[in-house]
């Protein structure tokens, strides 16, 4: 059987490089599903799951930034998450803690910049308080964006654009009929980035769970069946190899 260029990028387990895709996309999002299944398969803890599941986080965040894709967005903690146990809402804050304790050194030094999308008033002082240092000290980095997700629910962010927007016109700033897409864009957390070109949800579940609802519009969708803590990035190649043979339309005929 004749062995095509497709198949030996398949094959191949080390990390890829840049100029081995025929495109990438410039932000990817990614809903990091399995955790607490990948934990009662091996019999384990819910919390010893999300851990297992940070170090996927770190080598696909490494990874992402070694290709020069522009954006990642990452889907941490939502708005219904607070519904959980106390024990895993309780193991969920303590990793975010000892996620940037751990990482903040290494992402600062590769000039990636931390955005976190959500209301981080909702969460405790000690982990607002390490959100709010992680974006004031990446601040001015020019690299990687890095968005984290954390109290995040995708219709609670289009209400807050909604609601400023309103004050807007309400002081007399801006007229009903000047409202565009871009005005809507620029009261999102994401403003200034572009939109999701490429959203991953692991372990086979195949739903957005009112994650960046307006942002991806035009999103192509890779579902892989992995559960998060097995998902690599070999897996997370084979992803993106997926978006760049898409023919993306954007409503057009071609």
């Amino acid at each position: 059987m004749k062995i095509t260029t497709a198949w030996k990028l398949a094959l191949k387990k080390e990390p890829r490089t840049t100029g081995e895709f025929d495109k990438l996309p410039e932000h990817v999002a990614i809903i990091m599903d399995g955790n607490g299944r990948w934990a009662r398969k091996h019999k384990l803890s819910v919390s010893r799951g999300h851990r297992q599941g940070t170090e996927t986080l770190r080598e696909i965040i490494r990874h992402t930034d070694d290709l020069g894709i522009k954006a990642l967005s990452l889907y941490a903690f939502s708005t219904e998450n607070w519904k959980r146990s106390e024990e895993e809402v309780a193991a969920l804050m303590q990793l975010i803690l000892d996620f940037f304790a751990s990482e903040i050194d290494e992402l600062d030094e590769k000039n990636v910049r931390i955005l976190i999308l959500g209301d981080k008033s909702a969460l405790p002082e000690k982990q607002r308080e390490t959100l709010k240092e992680a974006e004031r000290r990446t601040g001015k980095n020019t690299g990687l964006r890095l968005n984290i997700a954390i109290n995040y629910g995708g219709r609670a962010e289009l209400v807050k654009a909604a609601q400023e927007i309103a004050i807007l016109v309400k002081n007399g700033t801006l007229r009903p009929e000047e409202i565009t897409e871009n005005t809507i864009s620029d009261h999102l957390y994401t403003q200034g980035q572009p939109d999701v070109d490429l959203l991953i949800r692991t372990s086979g579940e195949q739903r957005l769970s009112n994650f960046l609802l307006y942002q991806n519009a035009y999103a192509e969708f890779v579902f892989p069946e992995v559960l998060w803590p097995d998902f690599t990035v070999h897996d997370y190649d084979l992803a993106l190899d997926a978006f760049a043979h898409r023919e993306r339309r954007f409503g057009k005929r071609l």
